[in-house]
């Protein structure tokens, strides 16, 4: 297996559009290309003026920073990807100051609030509330096909581009089950076939159409959620004395930082022979036994893999078996 680590310089010269960095998988991918030395644009909602719907305190100016801060060029510009003529005024901008772009990354999602908690999971269609259905799926598809419409223009105009569909799932495991909602199932589905259509419409032009997934990511939300921080994650995992929340399973063992799926991101970037992977979904985890490049902490967390030969095989797992996977 080889060994892929971050090369300061491997991505020099490239320039990436990261649509929807403000957070999460966006700002982990985002700070892996910029440990490579690519310049950056980072877009979403969320600015040190503005915040976007979920109302948090992450900002596109702070992904931005994190990029230079690891060797790359961060620039922040503020886009609501559901606004077509934003999306129009940001590919104008680049194609003045850059010409072209060599990697889009479309990562935007921003309906982790409207499709609920657990609760909230698995009810039938009529029991849903369908104004919010159809925001999940403007926020999932909508955005994707309009920065589709407006940035792949600018990927096609040399040879080489990389474009990058971020969902939830890959394909394998998204064709054999039901996600959430009938909605929530409907996006990422969609979003993982996107990157196949696209994929048609992109090879006459030799660039490269890939769909990605991360696995339990350990994202900003995430943390919050069980009450923890990236440097006290583990603690998720054992009972809170106060009662105040609940323990996260054993198997978030097997979760990873949002560096890990980024880093996938900027191993495929680099592959002199990524068209292997043209069409396909892929996961971090799979990429990582790959390309041989590990998470921050050295690990290669595979939950996919890990819920294929043991959750949907209805086997229970030993702390001896988790380890395998990671």
């Amino acid at each position: 297996m080889p060994d892929w680590k971050p090369k300061a310089d491997a991505l020099h010269g490239k320039v990436a559009v990261v649509a929807g960095a403000t957070r999460g998988a966006g700002r982990g991918i985002a700070a892996a290309l910029g440990e490579c030395g690519a310049t950056v644009i980072c877009t979403g909602r969320t600015t040190r003026q503005a915040k976007s719907e979920y109302n948090r305190n992450e900002t596109i100016e702070e992904t931005a920073e994190l990029v230079t801060e690891l060797g790359g060029t961060g620039i922040a510009i503020q886009v609501d990807h559901l606004e077509s003529d934003q999306v129009k005024k940001l590919a104008e901008r680049i194609l003045k100051d850059y010409g072209s772009i060599d990697i889009l990354v479309n990562d935007i999602w921003g309906a982790e609030l409207i499709k609920g908690p657990p609760p909230e999971w698995d009810k039938p269609i009529w029991e849903h509330d369908l104004d919010k259905g159809f925001r999940i799926l403007r926020l999932a598809i909508d955005t994707h096909l309009i920065t589709a419409f407006h940035l792949l223009p600018l990927l096609i105009k040399k040879p080489g581009g990389l474009h990058i569909e971020v969902s939830d799932g890959n394909k394998e495991y998204n064709d054999a089950h039901y996600r959430i909602s009938v909605f929530y199932d409907l996006a990422k589905v969609s979003v993982n076939r996107l990157a196949f259509s696209l994929g048609k419409e992109l090879a006459d032009h030799g660039a490269v159409s890939v769909g990605m997934t991360p696995g339990w990511m350990r994202s900003e939300i995430m943390l919050e959620h069980f009450g923890v921080t990236a440097e006290n994650w583990t603690e998720a995992m054992q009972t809170d004395p106060a009662g105040v929340r609940a323990a996260a399973p054993p198997d978030f063992i097997l979760s990873e930082t949002p560096r890990f799926v980024g880093r996938a991101v900027a191993a495929l970037a680099t592959d002199t022979n990524k068209s292997r992977w043209h069409q396909q979904t892929v996961t971090s985890g799979q990429l990582a036994r790959e390309y041989g490049f590990t998470d921050l902490d050295g690990t290669q967390p595979n939950i996919w893999q890990y819920m294929k030969d043991f959750l949907d095989a209805g086997r229970e797992a030993s702390s001896a078996d988790l380890e395998k996977y990671r």
